[in-house]
């Protein structure tokens, strides 16, 4: 079995793969103050509570946009797991040209996402992933990353509202009844909700226009389930892409 880890600034998403089935995926909290050890002990308990030994994990494959959760990550799948994990970055076979201007710069979820998307639905495509911030990221029909947005997310932008101002509540993230709130928490969710909707769905009308072709477009990200129906702009939803993406990125590398 293949392990996939996508370590993210709110979230580590983890995923077993048996050949390309999706076995079993799990959600935690990212952790900067944890060491491999404590990852590694997580990791266990995960396995154990599905009733998996790590010993059938044959390969783990990494993508990570916290560099100082590397080193834990690392030494916990290296020492709990048994695997040498290969970590994407520079020299990491993607199947995709990096096109950004400095490629280094480019988070590997975004390439990674570009890639997931590229291989499994053909380019040009446009994935939209909806993070701790909103990533939409190009891909053309010949396979080239040709760049992006990146905007605050979600949840950043709503928190954020609360954090700032001192008579702003937090806010469940819902849809509104409707877009005239009459309260202030409606008001919130309608701003929010229907703000992202509008921005995504102009962003990426902006993008088809400077690609000058029509783009399938990719839904991903914690909070897909919630925006999929808001932009009227999605062709594919796959919760799983990044997943996805690391596990067609592990073949590409294996002799």
């Amino acid at each position: 079995m293949l392990l996939a880890i996508d370590a993210g600034n709110t979230n580590i998403v983890l995923g077993l793969y048996r050949e390309a089935e999706l076995f079993r995926h799990w959600r935690i909290s990212t952790d900067r103050s944890k060491t491999g050890d404590e990852y590694g002990m997580l990791l266990v308990q995960l396995f154990s509570d599905s009733g998996i030994d790590p010993a059938v994990v044959r390969g783990t494959v990494v993508s990570s946009v916290v560099p100082s959760l590397n080193a834990a990550i690392l030494a916990a799948v290296r020492k709990y797991v048994g695997a040498v994990p290969l970590l994407v970055g520079p020299g990491v076979k993607t199947g995709i040209a990096n096109l950004y201007d400095i490629p280094g710069q480019l988070g590997t979820d975004r390439l990674v996402n570009a890639a997931a998307a590229f291989h499994l639905y053909g380019g040009p495509a446009i994935t939209v992933d909806f993070g701790t911030a909103t990533k939409i990221d190009a891909v053309s029909a010949a396979g080239e990353y040709l760049g992006g947005v990146i905007c605050p997310g979600i949840r950043t932008a709503t928190e954020s509202l609360f954090k700032f101002t001192d008579k702003l509540p937090r806010i469940e993230l819902v849809k509104p009844g409707r877009v005239i709130g009459r309260n202030t928490i409606d008001c919130m969710q309608s701003g929010i909700i229907n703000g992202y909707a509008g921005m995504v769905g102009h962003l990426i009308r902006l993008m088809w226009q400077e690609m000058g072709e029509t783009v399938r477009v990719v839904g991903t990200g914690g909070l897909i389930s919630l925006m999929a129906g808001e932009t009227g702009v999605f062709d594919i939803i796959n919760p799983h892409l990044t997943l996805e993406g690391l596990r067609i990125i592990y073949r590409l590398n294996q002799p």
